[in-house]
């Protein structure tokens, strides 16, 4: 995509103050007016009195991005349906949350969606004669009008407007013409803007994919291609170098049991396999306990399994002393067994990823497993000689090295694009730039 220059394109002949702070000059031509002079907010509901068997398609607010609109719906009878599955919506209206604001869930009611029910966490906004429906579904998402929901919004952790408030924020009101061209204008180049997003979304799947077949490979079959192989003996192992061991893994790893030490902070383990202090990654969001009933010890270069999440890749060699929950397993070379833990950590990661360990499930949770230390135990490894595990373990973090290269840089451009994306709306919807019946035809 190409990102245009904003003072390069097209402005407008004179400009004046809105009066809104977060909207700034627009051109002489524009009015503001406040958003419940130019629109009708919730005025449709499904009344109390509707029957118990009516279907209807539900949709709340985490259903609703502000990058895809509705994302999803569940089905529901009436009378199964949430207490709050009241908003209904009509073709052209716009549906804003008024709940966890931060969220900026913001949708466009097309005609598939104007069939929905919406939580009434939603605001339903009704565009009136003076303003175009896509033009007022840009502008609600611009920053001009979601900054002045940031300035009213109440509550830190849960930021709520309420609908009276968000009525009285203000809306730029462009002559209707002006709207439909600068809408088409939108439509048009927020498209292309999207594809340019989604290509390289693309390119990072490929990348990780491309990080995964890596680890496949050389965990399982080692760096050297054309080292004669064998038969493991075992199904999920399938063929190995044939100078490489195979052992259950008892014999490889046993499990400890430390006391913990008065200094020693909470160690966790991700999802992504790192281990490590729990303050080194983020301290909100966690539930923390008053009683630390079972807890152990934790150290430097302990192979930890994290027994619920192991099938989402909860497996990793512990960068710190610390100490964990009694769902971890932290587990040590078995004495006279020369053991790199990063490979098995990357080993055992390969096997959650590609779905093993979740097919050991005890259904102790949905999308869980309860994989502890006796499970694992008893499970066959491969043993290559420790040569081969540390070349292994440096190949693939040299690799990995360069594809989270690849990765950050493609992630830097689409966040860019995004800012793009934001500014183009906000300056279009805003009048900060003059759009032209030429620019929707390029």
């Amino acid at each position: 995509i190409t990102m245009v220059n904003f003072a390069a394109m097209p402005q407008y002949d004179s400009y004046m103050n809105s009066g809104v702070e977060k909207v700034g000059q627009i051109p002489e031509s524009w009015t503001v007016k406040r958003l419940k002079f130019a629109t009708l907010i919730n005025a449709n509901t499904l009344p109390e009195k509707t029957s118990n068997k009516y279907e209807l398609e539900y949709v709340d607010i985490g259903s609703v991005s502000f990058e895809n609109g509705i994302e999803k719906t569940e089905h529901f009878l009436f009378e199964n349906a949430p207490s709050r599955a009241r908003r209904k919506a009509r073709l052209g209206d716009v549906v804003v949350s008024t709940v966890r604001t931060y969220l900026k869930a913001i949708a466009f009611i097309d005609e598939i969606a104007a069939t929905y029910t919406y939580s009434t966490g939603f605001a339903v906004v009704s565009p009136l004669s003076e303003l175009h429906p896509k033009f007022l579904a840009y502008y609600v998402k611009s920053n001009a009008f979601t900054e002045q929901v940031d300035l009213v919004a109440k509550g830190m952790s849960y930021p709520a407007i309420n609908s009276t408030e968000l009525s009285n924020l203000y809306v730029v009101c462009a002559p209707i013409q002006e709207q439909i061209l600068i809408a088409n204008f939108l439509d048009k180049k927020t498209a292309q803007i999207d594809d340019a997003i989604a290509i390289k979304e693309l390119q990072i799947s490929l990348l990780k994919e491309r990080k995964q077949i890596i680890i496949q490979q050389a965990v399982t079959q080692g760096l050297d291609p054309n080292v004669p192989m064998k038969d493991s003996g075992v199904d999920w192992i399938g063929k190995i170098p044939a100078h490489w061991e195979v052992r259950r893994a008892k014999y490889i790893f046993k499990k400890e049991n430390r006391p913990v030490r008065l200094e020693d902070d909470v160690v966790t383990c991700f999802r992504d396999g790192q281990v490590t202090l729990r303050t080194n990654r983020r301290t909100e969001g966690f539930t923390f306990a008053t009683k630390e009933h079972g807890y152990q010890g934790i150290r430097k270069g302990d192979l930890v399994i994290h027994a619920m999440d192991a099938f989402a890749g909860a497996i990793g060699v512990s960068d710190s002393d610390g100490k964990s929950s009694p769902v971890y397993s932290a587990c040590t070379p078995v004495t006279g067994v020369e053991v790199n833990p990063k490979y098995y950590a990357l080993y055992l990661r390969n096997l959650a990823l590609g779905g093993f360990i979740e097919s050991l499930a005890k259904g102790i949770r949905e999308r869980s497993t309860d994989f502890r230390y006796k499970d694992f135990s008893e499970l066959f490894f491969p043993l290559p000689d420790i040569e081969t595990q540390n070349k292994v373990v440096l190949e693939i973090e040299k690799s990995h090295q360069e594809i989270d290269g690849g990765i950050s840089v493609l992630t830097q451009q689409i966040e860019r694009i995004k800012e793009y994306k934001a500014s183009l709306i906000n300056s279009a919807v805003t009048g900060k730039i003059k759009i032209t019946p030429e620019m929707v035809e390029q």
